[in-house]
């Protein structure tokens, strides 16, 4: 399994954030099984503010296939994709045109490493 941790910001726009909210209490289930059928097996977003972050863990795939295989799964995934993407805006640092951008890790507590 691969962890990948990504971030976007929303609109600066409360309408585009209590939508985005709503929507993701109700992900439309050809949305969850084309992510499943993609090779995502774990997906949590976190917010704070108009600031998202997004913890994914894929089967192993490369992650940026695993989302271009769920945007090309159909016309359902299409719509919703382009429905959130509209409530979107790339963060600072992205790259251009990118969105969704990972993010670089820091530190990590190893849960094998014990100091002595």
């Amino acid at each position: 399994m691969s962890r990948h941790v990504l971030t976007v910001d929303l609109r600066d726009d409360p309408k585009a954030i209590e939508t985005y909210i709503a929507e993701h209490r109700r992900v439309w289930p050809e949305v969850i099984s084309s992510l499943r059928r993609a090779g995502i097996r774990e997906m949590e977003i976190f917010i704070l503010g108009r600031r998202l972050v997004m913890v994914v863990d894929t089967d192993g795939k490369d992650l940026r296939r695993c989302f271009e295989e769920h945007a090309a799964s159909g016309a359902r995934v299409v719509e919703w994709e382009t429905m959130m993407k509209a409530l979107q805006e790339p963060p600072p640092g992205a790259d251009a045109g990118d969105f969704w951008t990972a993010m670089a890790p820091v530190f990590r507590l190893d849960p094998q490493k014990c100091p002595t």
